[in-house]
C-alpha cells in the first residue's frame, strides 16, 4: 500500500522545486539538438546497435516496489532484446523530484522517472521531457484507454504531457459496527461535511470515566484533503484556470469553502467529535485500523491495508468523498504519480524505448496487475474486466466505491487539479492554515488568509524565473 512518507511535502523538494533553482540546467545552452524534444518511430530500435538500456527512477517501495519489478521483468521478457528497463528506486517522492533536479543540472537524468502529481508543473516547465502526446501521436495511440479524470490531471490544453501511472482517489472510511452499536445505518453514510460533523456526536464514546474511547471522526491535516473538498465544490484552487490557462498567479485555499473546512475541523476537535492527529497520515491511518476513529478520510491505495488490519475486528466499509455542501455538485482529484519521458541528452533509441514501456505498462492486462498488487486505481478502465482483477474486486468489494466515484462526473478544471510550480509549498502552506485552526492559534479565516500570503513570494519567484 501506498506510504504516507511518499505522499509528504518536505522540506528538501520544497527547496530543489524553488523558482530561483529551477532554470539552471534547463536553458537552451544545454548543448541538446534541435530534435532532443521529438517522439522517435519505432525504426529506431530496429537500427539502434545492440540492446537499448532505458534507467528507470521510481518512488514505489515494499509491495508496490514489487509489483513496479514484475511490471518490468515482464516487459523486458517480451521486448525481443532490444529495449532493457532498469528500475532504480530513488527514495520518496519528494527524494526523487530532488535528485531529478539535481541530475537535470549535471545533464545526468534517467531516460524515465515517476514524478508525482503536484511535480507536474515544474516537469512542464523543465524543458526536459518529450510531451507524451507527441509519442500518442506518432503511433496513433488511443487515449480514449485512459480514464478521463485522471487525464485531465497530466494534461495541458487537452494534450497530454505524462503518462498516469500509478493513481488514486479519496474516499471516506467508515467503521460498521460502530455505526452499528448506536443505531446508524452504516448504508446510509454521511454525504456533507455538515452530516460528517452530526453523525461523529452520535459516534463519539466515553467510558465510565470520561475518555474518549472512539472518536466519531478523525483524518491526518493533510493538505490533499483540502484540495479534494475544494473540487467537490467546482471551485479552483489558483487562479488562471487552475494554473491551466496561463501559469497560475495565487492560491485561492482561503476562499470561503477552504474556511468553511477549517472551521468545521476546528470545531469537531474543539468540542472533542474528532481527534487531532496531526499531520502525519501513518498517525491518522493507525487511529482508524486502531477502531479509535469511526470515520475517517484516506485515499483508496490504503483500502486493502485497511482491510486487513481490521479483519477478525471490525468491518471497513467505504463511501463516497463528502461534498461541502448539498449544493456541491463537483468531483474529487486524483493523487498518485505518473511517467515522464526524459528527452534532453538521449538517443533517439533511448526515448523509443522509454515509450515502448509506458505503452505495455498502461495496458489492461498490466494494469490489472498493478492494480491487484498494488491497490492503485487502474488507469485503464479495461483492467477492470481482466479475471484477476474481478477476483481481486470480489475480495475487496469496498473499492468498487472508488471507480464508480470516478464514473460519476465528468472532468472538470476543478477536478483537474491546480498546476502550479510551487505546489509543493502551497500543500504546506494550506496545512499550515488547517492546523492553525484546528490547534486554536487563529480564527480559521485569519489561518487560511495567512497560510495562502505565505506561499505568494514562492509563487512570484518561480513565474518570474520561468516567465
Amino acid at each position: 500500500m501506498a506510504s504516507s512518507r511518499l505522499r509528504r511535502t518536505g522540506t528538501l523538494a520544497l527547496a530543489l522545486i524553488a523558482a530561483t533553482a529551477l532554470v539552471g540546467g534547463c536553458g537552451s545552452d544545454d548543448g541538446a539538438s534541435s530534435d532532443a524534444l521529438d517522439a522517435p518511430g519505432a525504426e529506431v530500435l530496429d537500427s539502434a546497435d545492440g540492446k537499448t538500456t532505458v534507467e528507470f527512477w521510481h518512488a514505489m517501495k515494499g509491495a508496490n516496489a514489487a509489483a513496479v519489478d514484475k511490471l518490468v521483468a515482464d516487459f523486458n521478457a517480451q521486448s525481443g532484446g532490444k529495449v532493457e528497463v532498469k528500475p532504480v528506486f530513488q527514495g520518496s517522492y519528494d527524494e526523487t523530484i530532488a535528485k531529478y533536479k539535481a541530475s537535470v543540472q549535471q545533464k545526468s537524468t534517467p531516460a524515465l522517472v515517476q514524478v508525482y502529481d503536484i511535480g507536474s508543473r515544474f516537469m512542464v516547465d523543465s524543458q526536459q521531457v518529450v510531451p507524451m502526446h507527441e509519442f500518442i501521436a506518432k503511433d496513433g495511440f488511443n487515449t480514449a484507454d485512459i480514464e478521463p479524470n485522471i487525464a485531465s490531471y497530466y494534461s495541458v490544453e487537452g494534450k497530454l504531457w505524462s503518462m498516469p501511472f500509478n493513481s488514486s482517489t479519496p474516499l471516506l472510511y467508515l467503521n460498521k459496527e460502530a455505526f452499528e452499536r448506536v443505531g446508524l445505518d452504516p448504508a446510509k453514510p454521511p454525504r456533507t461535511l455538515a452530516e460528517i460533523g452530526d453523525l461523529a456526536k452520535r459516534l463519539t464514546v466515553k467510558d465510565s470515566g470520561g475518555k474518549t474511547t472512539q472518536y466519531g471522526f478523525g483524518a491526518a491535516i493533510y493538505g490533499w484533503l483540502l484540495e479534494q473538498l475544494l473540487a467537490t465544490d467546482g471551485k479552483e484552487y489558483c487562479d488562471n484556470g487552475n494554473g491551466r490557462d496561463k501559469l497560475a498567479t495565487k492560491v485561492q485555499f482561503d476562499q470561503a469553502t477552504g474556511v468553511q473546512v477549517a472551521q468545521w475541523w476546528a470545531d469537531l476537535v474543539r468540542n472533542g467529535y474528532a481527534t487531532n492527529t496531526g499531520r502525519k497520515t501513518d498517525d491518522a491511518q493507525a487511529a482508524f485500523k486502531a477502531g479509535t476513529v469511526a470515520m475517517h478520510l484516506e485515499s483508496t491505495s490504503v483500502l486493502r491495508g485497511y482491510v486487513d488490519a481490521a479483519k477478525g475486528r471490525f468491518t471497513v466499509l467505504t463511501a463516497p468523498y463528502p461534498k461541502a455542501t448539498d449544493a456541491s455538485a463537483g468531483g474529487p482529484i486524483i493523487g498518485g504519480a505518473s511517467l515522464w519521458i526524459n528527452g534532453v541528452g538521449h538517443s533517439a533509441a533511448e526515448k523509443r524505448g522509454a515509450w515502448e514501456f509506458v505503452k505495455f505498462a498502461s495496458g489492461a492486462a498490466q494494469q490489472a496487475q498493478w492494480h491487484t498488487g498494488t491497490g492503485y486505481v487502474p488507469i485503464n478502465p479495461k483492467a477492470l474486466e481482466e479475471q484477476i482483477d474481478k477476483d481481486w474486486v470480489a475480495q475487496y468489494p469496498q473499492f468498487r466505491t472508488a471507480v464508480d466515484q470516478l464514473h460519476a462526473l465528468p472532468p472538470s478544471v476543478a477536478s483537474a487539479g491546480c498546476l502550479l510550480g510551487t505546489m509543493p509549498q502551497a500543500r504546506k502552506a494550506s496545512e499550515d492554515g488547517l492546523e492553525a485552526a484546528i490547534v486554536g492559534a487563529k480564527p480559521a479565516e485569519q489561518a487560511m488568509k495567512d497560510a495562502a500570503a505565505s506561499v505568494q513570494p514562492e509563487i512570484d519567484s518561480y513565474n518570474k524565473s520561468v516567465g
